[in-house]
């Protein structure tokens, strides 16, 4: 990993914004690249889909609307600790996401005046989930539950075939939406599925959904901004995001173990350690080259942590370790601070933030019963992660009586003369305009 030194330093919210470690050309290709695939899809539907297929899968032939028959399959061969981890994360997945769902709300404005504001879901929704150097489960439980909790009635989740499947989508992804009662499944990856999703694919009788949501790598991420505008999409869930602010009190083993564990994901994986403590960067480099060397996942773990994207970053201070942390605003940020709890309110941007040494990443992976499908990318800045608020939303319905309207008559027409729309004005003079009996019509 390489070593970013802002120690001594005035930085600008400019300047610390330039200093972020963000692999900004591999970025660029991916939107261009995506928009090409989707653009592919919208217009070559299922035969573009099954070249895709072809090309990034190395899978022909198979069954991109995934019989019903196949989730039954999965189901049945799931073993009895896989299925039992999956329930639970489940029930604490659903349990959390109950909290994120408004409780409709009147106001009375005045006499007879009412606004209720309430929370609408969405009808349909295309849940995504990565099938390419890992398998997911948990990521179906983190998109799927969030909308039943939301009220959405119609959920399609598409996945990636996989070759040593025989063109199947991985039989535990299967289990796992199975165990969700989801039964519309697509045997299809990568920036063409998000296509599918925003544009619908005829042959298939795929039909349009209202909100695509879930995590994949960087293709993914640019789909959903290629279809921004045809259809609703949650954060940009890019390639995965480990940003770690320690002091001199944080275990340079278990800061090694986390960040290792977040390159294991992707090549594109991006690993930050924020530190005033120089000797603790030099341990921990130390931790994270031995423990990287014996991963299973050596390979794109080196890639990862030898990237642009990662590095460890010596500052002055805490004061300037937040700093630098918002300016990045990381998908995961975990803190390993002697104070961290106290700690934890400098810390505002961040997809979701881990506290203290016994709070891993990993937790929130699983079994924490918060969501993981998170912002990256920095948009943790102005977007939240993944929850039921992503498939709802909010509505005001206004209801008025004639004494109520004719409280605001005259400010009405007062305003729409200004603003020169005079039909404004006289659609509600309409309403006071006296009959031949002398009566208001109403």
């Amino acid at each position: 990993m390489r070593t970013i030194d802002l120690r001594g330093r005035r930085l600008s919210p400019a300047d610390m914004l330039a200093a972020v470690p963000r692999a900004a050309q591999a970025r660029a290709e991916a939107l261009e690249t995506a928009a090409r695939i989707v653009d592919d899809v919208r217009t070559g539907g299922e035969a573009a889909l099954r070249d895709q297929a072809e090309r990034f899968d190395r899978v022909t032939g198979h069954d991109i609307r995934v019989p019903e028959a196949h989730i039954a399959e999965a189901l049945a061969a799931l073993t009895p600790q896989i299925r039992t981890a999956l329930e639970e994360a489940i029930r604490r997945v659903r349990q959390a996401s109950a909290a994120q769902v408004p409780e409709t709300r009147v106001t009375q404005i005045g006499d007879g005046a009412l606004i209720t504001q309430r929370w609408q879901p969405v009808n349909r929704v295309g849940v995504y989930i990565p099938g390419g150097k890992a398998v997911y489960p948990s990521s179906v439980i983190m998109n799927v539950v969030p909308a039943q909790v939301a009220g959405v009635t119609e959920i399609a989740l598409a996945s990636p075939p996989q070759a040593d499947q025989g063109g199947r989508v991985h039989p535990v992804i299967l289990a796992a939406a199975g165990l969700l009662g989801i039964t519309e499944i697509y045997a299809m990856g990568g920036a063409g599925a998000i296509g599918a999703f925003a544009w619908g694919v005829s042959d298939l009788d795929l039909d349009p959904v209202d909100v695509i949501s879930g995590p994949g790598n960087n293709y993914v991420a640019s789909a959903k901004r290629a279809v921004a505008g045809v259809v609703g999409t949650d954060s940009e869930a890019g390639a995965t995001e480990i940003l770690i602010v320690a002091d001199s009190s944080a275990n340079a083993r278990l800061v090694a173990a986390d960040l290792v564990s977040q390159a294991e994901h992707d090549e594109q994986a991006s690993a930050v350690l924020v530190t005033d403590d120089a000797d603790l960067a030099q341990r921990v480099a130390v931790e994270v080259s031995a423990r990287a060397e014996t991963s299973l996942h050596r390979e794109r773990i080196g890639v990862a942590l030898s990237g642009p994207q990662s590095a460890i970053v010596l500052v002055d201070d805490r004061a300037m370790a937040a700093a630098f942390s918002n300016a990045y605003a990381p998908e995961h940020l975990e803190l390993h601070l002697e104070d961290a709890q106290e700690a934890a309110a400098a810390f505002t941007s961040a997809g979701a933030i881990f506290v203290g040494e016994q709070t891993p990443v990993s937790l929130g992976d699983y079994m924490a019963g918060s969501n993981h499908v998170l912002p990256t990318g920095g948009q943790a800045r102005y977007a939240p992660g993944l929850g039921a608020y992503t498939y709802l939303r909010p509505q005001q319905v206004i209801s008025y009586d004639h004494a109520a309207l004719a409280a605001v008559r005259e400010g009405i027409v007062a305003l729409s003369n200004v603003e020169v729309l005079p039909a404004h004005g006289e659609a509600v003079e309409a309403r006071f305009q006296e009959d031949a009996q002398g009566t208001a019509t109403l």
